[in-house]
């Protein structure tokens, strides 16, 4: 069975997903940034669960956690993220606030995938999948919420940079967009359920290949456009 580390596993998509890959008999590794949210989230689980303490912010913290961890992974999914804060239109921009939305969405799951790459390397079907969003969408010219657009975007060509030069490694790197999804970030009016949403992630790792690298999917499995 497959072992994963799912970053953000206490609440919304990446607690959904943990519990369903457990369902699977999968081993999971799940980051939280607190070692009582750990025990919290681990006493909320049934199955392999196997929390690591660290904040995907704090790339000392993250390469220590990657170091304690003992054989391979086979999925890395880079869940957490942050929709950032009030200011953030073209005309009154939070660059405090911006800033740390792209050190949390952009460049966390860059310093996240680096740190764990040895242990990806050590399966013999190592893969990545990181959230994006809907809202990255290069075609999409509105303009609220655009720290966060701007921190999907980005993601999206940070991904498909590791994409290329992990590729002679076969090591398959995507995205996924979860649409809009019903957690404390998507809000009780949101399309998607965290549930559906989650058993759409895990069929896309599963099923990732070679062939899929750089490449954005839905979250119901279909490619998508930047």
């Amino acid at each position: 069975m497959p072992v994963c580390l799912i970053t953000a596993a206490n609440r919304g998509i990446g607690f959904e997903l943990a519990r369903l890959a457990l369902a699977r008999d999968w081993t999971v590794y799940g980051s939280v940034r607190t070692q009582p949210i750990a025990q919290e989230t681990a006493a909320r689980m049934t199955g392999d669960f196997r929390p690591l303490v660290f904040d995907v912010t704090d790339h000392e913290a993250v390469r220590a956690a990657a170091a304690r961890l003992d054989g391979h992974l086979d999925i890395l999914i880079n869940n957490a993220g942050i929709i950032g804060f009030e200011r953030q239109t073209p005309l009154d921009m939070d660059f405090d606030g911006f800033a740390e939305t792209l050190k949390i969405n952009t460049l966390a799951p860059l310093a996240v995938s680096q740190a764990f790459l040895p242990h990806l390397r050590n399966s013999d079907n190592g893969r990545i999948l990181t959230i994006s969003s809907q809202m990255s969408w290069m075609g999409y010219r509105k303009s609220d919420t655009l720290a966060y657009r701007a921190s999907k975007a980005a993601v999206n060509k940070v991904m498909q940079g590791l994409a290329t030069d992990l590729e002679a490694e076969n090591i398959p790197v995507a995205l996924i967009d979860p649409g809009w999804v019903r957690t404390d970030m998507g809000g009780p009016e949101a399309d998607n359920s965290p549930v559906d949403v989650a058993e759409g992630v895990l069929k896309v790792a599963e099923r990732l290949a070679l062939s899929d690298t750089g490449k954005f999917f839905k979250w119901s499995g279909e490619e998508r456009p930047f």
